[in-house]
C-alpha cells in the first residue's frame, strides 16, 4: 500500500491507537495494586491527622498499629460482628447509594444535605499502649457550597471532647470554603466540647470569631471568612453525624457502658 494514501494513513492511525490502548491498559492494570495501596495510606493518614497522632517522620502503616476499624449499625449503635456484612469488601460510599444498604433521610432530618445514609458505617477505634480505648475517629460527610465534604472527626473517650477535625475531599472554593483544609482553622477544634450541661449537642461553627466574651465559647469555632455557606455546612454535618440519626446511638451506648471498653 502506498504510504501517501488515505488507507495507509488510517491503517497507521489505527495501529497506533491499538498499541497505545494496550500500553495504557497494561499500565492501569499493573499500577492498580499500587493505587489501592496509596489510597489506603492516604485514608489512614487523614485518620491519624484527625486523631492528632500523625508523625510525618514515620511510615503511616506503622502508626496505624493501635487503630482498629469496626463496623457499626447506625440505628442500634452497636458493632456488626455477626458476619452478616463482609467488612473486607464493604464500601461505605457505595452503600449510601444502594437502597438495600441505606435509608432515605426525611427532609427535616437531613441536616447534612445528603438525602440517603448508609445503614452501616466504619469507625476507627484508637487504643493506648495498654489496649484501652483512647478515642474514636468517625467518618463524616455533608454538603458545603459547591460539593460534598468528606472528613473525619476524632472524639475523646469521654464522648465530649473533640481531638481533631480534618476534611480530605471536597471542591470548595480555594481561599474561601477551601479553608476547611487550613491547618490554622483545623487547629481551633481540639479541646472543643460537643455537648452542653443538659446533654444537648452544642458544637457549632459561628459567623465571625470566638473571643473571650463569646458565650459558651467551649462549644464554638470561628467561621470561615467569605464562606458562610461552607461553614454552615460543616456545622450542619456535625449536627447530623453526631446526632440521633448518625453516630449518636453509638456514642450514647459507649457513654453509658452498653459497649465494652475495647
Amino acid at each position: 500500500m502506498a504510504r501517501d494514501t488515505v488507507g495507509h494513513t488510517i491503517l497507521v492511525a489505527g495501529v497506533l491507537c491499538v498499541v497505545c490502548s494496550v500500553i495504557v491498559s497494561g499500565l492501569a492494570v499493573g499500577l492498580r495494586a499500587q493505587q489501592v495501596e496509596n489510597r489506603l495510606a492516604e485514608k489512614q493518614k487523614n485518620i491519624l491527622l484527625a486523631a492528632g497522632t500523625y508523625d510525618e517522620s514515620k511510615p503511616v502503616a506503622d502508626q496505624f498499629g493501635n487503630i482498629e476499624s469496626k463496623l457499626v449499625d447506625l440505628e442500634t449503635g452497636t458493632f456488626v460482628e455477626d458476619g452478616s456484612i463482609d467488612t473486607a469488601t464493604y464500601d461505605q460510599r457505595k452503600a449510601a447509594a444502594d437502597p438495600a444498604l441505606s435509608i432515605e433521610i426525611a427532609g427535616d432530618d437531613d441536616l447534612a444535605g445528603i438525602k440517603r445514609r448508609e445503614k452501616y458505617a466504619f469507625i476507627y477505634v484508637v487504643k493506648d499502649d495498654a489496649g484501652n480505648i483512647d478515642q474514636f475517629v468517625l467518618p463524616i460527610y455533608g454538603k458545603g457550597l459547591w460539593s460534598t465534604l468528606y472528613g473525619f472527626i476524632a472524639v475523646d473517650d469521654d464522648i465530649q471532647t473533640v481531638n481533631g477535625l480534618t476534611f480530605y475531599e471536597h471542591k470548595e472554593t480555594p481561599g474561601l470554603g477551601g479553608e476547611v483544609d487550613n491547618p490554622k482553622w483545623k487547629a481551633l477544634w481540639p479541646g472543643k466540647q460537643l455537648f452542653n450541661d443538659s446533654g444537648t449537642l452544642a458544637i457549632e461553627v459561628i459567623k465571625g470569631q470566638v473571643t473571650a466574651n463569646t458565650s459558651n465559647a467551649q462549644h464554638k469555632v470561628d467561621g470561615l471568612t467569605g464562606a458562610t455557606i461552607t461553614a454552615r455546612g460543616v456545622g450542619n454535618t456535625l449536627q447530623y453525624w453526631l446526632g440521633d440519626n448518625g453516630f449518636g446511638p453509638f456514642l450514647e451506648n459507649f457513654r453509658t457502658g452498653a459497649l465494652q471498653n475495647g
